[in-house]
C-alpha cells in the first residue's frame, strides 16, 4: 500500500506548476487556494506583456520574410504566437505539441488535397469562394487532424488553422507551403522563451491560476 503513494508523489512533483510562480496564500486570514483576482493595474500590465510578446514573435517572422523576400507571415502564425505568449505553461504551448501539431496538420492537409483532387486546383483566394471539394477537403483535414493529435497526445489548437490553409490551397505545396513552414519554425523556436520574460510574469501566472479554478466550478 505504501509503494503506490510514493510513485504518485514522484509523478506529481515532476509536473510543472503555475503555482510555483505565485505567492502562497495566507491561511491565517481565511483565504483559499485560489489567489485573488487581478487588479486593473495588474491586468493592464499582463495585457502589455501579451501585447509585446505576440508583437515580437510576429515581427520576427515578418522581418525574416522581408529579409528573405519570402511570404513567411501566414494566418497560422498569429494563433501560434498567441498560445505561446498567453498560455506558456499549458499543454498546447509545449514545444513537442507545436512541432507534432503543425507537422501532422501539414501532412493531413496535403493528403486532403490529393484525395479531393485539388493539388493543381486554384486556391480559395484565387477563386473568390470555396468549391464543394475545397469545403470537403478543409472539413476532413481539420477533423482528421484533431483526431490524430488526440491519439498522439499532442493537442495544439493553431494546427487546425494550418491544415485549413494547406487543404484550401492557400499554402499549397511549393513556395507558399515552404513560407508557412519557415514562419512557423521561427515562432515555435522563439515561442517557448515567452514564459521566461520577467515583465509581469508573476501576475500572468496568477491570472492563469485564478482562471483554472473558475472553469472547474
Amino acid at each position: 500500500m505504501g509503494r503506490p503513494r510514493a510513485d504518485l508523489t514522484n509523478l506529481t512533483m515532476q509536473q510543472p506548476s503555475l503555482r510555483s510562480l505565485v505567492p502562497a496564500p495566507d491561511r491565517r486570514q481565511g483565504t483559499t487556494d485560489a489567489p485573488p483576482p487581478l487588479s486593473w493595474n495588474e491586468r493592464t500590465a499582463v495585457g502589455l506583456r501579451y501585447l509585446m510578446l505576440t508583437a515580437v514573435l510576429v515581427a520576427a517572422v515578418g522581418a525574416g520574410g522581408w529579409w528573405l523576400s519570402w511570404p513567411l507571415l501566414t494566418s497560422t502564425v498569429g494563433p501560434t504566437a498567441y498560445v505561446f505568449a498567453t498560455h506558456p505553461h499549458s499543454e498546447t504551448a509545449r514545444f513537442r505539441n507545436a512541432v507534432i501539431g503543425h507537422g501532422v496538420a501539414i501532412g493531413i492537409g496535403i493528403a486532403a488535397l490529393g484525395v479531393f483532387g485539388l493539388l493543381k486546383a486554384p486556391s480559395v483566394s484565387a477563386l473568390g469562394a470555396p468549391t464543394p471539394r475545397q469545403i470537403g477537403a478543409a472539413a476532413v483535414a481539420v477533423g482528421v487532424t484533431v483526431f490524430a493529435l488526440e491519439l498522439l497526445g499532442s493537442h495544439h489548437a493553431p494546427a487546425a488553422a494550418t491544415t485549413v490553409l494547406v487543404s484550401t490551397g492557400l499554402a499549397k505545396p511549393g513556395a507558399p507551403l515552404i513560407g508557412l513552414v519557415v514562419g512557423l519554425a521561427v515562432v515555435v523556436v522563439l515561442g517557448p522563451l515567452c514564459g521566461h520574460w520577467p515583465f509581469a510574469r508573476e501576475e500572468a501566472a496568477r491570472e492563469q491560476v485564478v482562471i483554472a479554478p473558475a472553469k472547474n466550478k
